[in-house]
């Protein structure tokens, strides 16, 4: 069977803004700047405290843009199936308030439609920009995709789909139950998955189509809750899933190394505050599974020289800082 013509298909493009203002304008102009003919922008204001300097951005979009203003902050989830539930589009595609499209992302993004048979997910590769020293770099460097895109192949991030480079059937993501809003990490994570495992095909292309953009300055406390985020998702699919055995033994030990990088990281902000037997607690969990010479001499250190250890332990951060910035933004952080 041949795919559908989507050439005049219409693409729901949703758009949560929360606190970035200063960004919305380049990420409504690239959506406005699109090749491709039929384009719905729905904008959703998710109770952002600058709602009056936002609205001042927005006013001379507003004759070609939805905009749907929430009076309390629910979150990304929330904020997307919102935009989701009112689109008139066959077709939704995601853009975070402070990312931007070039002018083809989606006259490319829905060339992929055609293939036979059809996916019902695309994504693509994009630039990332901003403060980290991996702006200019290509997203799918820092977060690869290889082979095909399934379940497990997403469940153990062999793919990871970014939120700004995706485009999917609106009927897709309403049968696998819209992004839950009760996650608020690793929420995009969720449903990617959720879409795999009810058959959804996946596909994607490493055309650089897009801008992402990675802030650094306030990653270090949110890093341990991207792992606990991460681990409550995949904890809450073990328990409503029908799985195999393999792919089962799979998901539950990337819940267990997710819990691990939990561990590492809450340890080392522990050891940074000077809390030092919290510290130790968390890294002896975290070396259950990681075996690793490097964390038994940080026991060690923390036994013997903490102050030392806690040095150690502030340089780690600053490498953390230079590496973990685009894994966070994947994993659904709120902007």
């Amino acid at each position: 069977m041949n795919s559908p013509d989507v050439g005049q298909a219409t693409v729901s493009v949703i758009i949560p803004v929360y606190n970035v203002p200063q960004y919305i304008n380049e990420a409504l102009s690239s959506v406005l700047r699109q090749s491709y003919p039929k384009v719905e922008i729905i904008v959703i204001n998710d109770g952002s405290p600058d709602t009056p300097l936002l609205e001042e951005v927005i006013a001379p979009f507003l004759e070609r843009i939805v905009y749907v203003e929430q009076q309390e902050n629910r979150g990304p989830s929330a904020a997307r199936n919102v935009g989701i539930l009112r689109s008139r589009g066959e077709y939704v595609a995601f853009l975070d308030s402070d990312d931007f499209w070039l002018p083809d992302y989606l006259a490319f993004q829905m060339e992929l439609f055609q293939q036979s048979p059809p996916p019902d997910l695309v994504y693509t590769d994009g630039l990332i920009i901003g403060d980290t020293p991996f702006s200019g770099q290509r997203v799918m460097k820092i977060r690869p995709s290889s082979g095909t895109a399934t379940f497990e192949s997403l469940l153990v991030e062999k793919c990871q789909v970014p939120t700004s480079g995706t485009v999917a059937r609106k009927r897709v993501l309403i049968e696998a139950g819209l992004f839950d809003e009760s996650v608020s990490r690793a929420e995009d994570y969720d449903l990617w998955l959720r879409v795999a495992y009810r058959g959804g095909r996946i596909a994607y292309q490493r055309r650089v189509l897009w801008g992402s953009r990675v802030h650094s300055g306030s990653l270090s406390s949110q890093i341990a809750a991207m792992h606990a985020g991460q681990a409550e998702v995949l904890t809450k699919l073990e328990k409503t899933l029908r799985l195999d055995p393999g792919v089962r033994s799979i998901l539950q030990d990337t819940i267990t190394r997710a819990r691990a990088y939990f561990e590492l990281e809450h340890g080392r902000r522990k050891i940074v505050e000077c809390r030092f037997e919290e510290a130790r607690g968390s890294l002896v969990k975290a070396n259950t599974y990681f075996r690793s010479k490097k964390l038994r001499l940080a026991l060690l250190g923390l036994k013997v020289a903490p102050n030392l250890t806690r040095w150690a332990a502030k340089a780690w951060e600053k490498l953390l800082l230079v590496t973990l910035p685009l894994r966070l933004k994947g994993l659904g952080s709120q902007d």
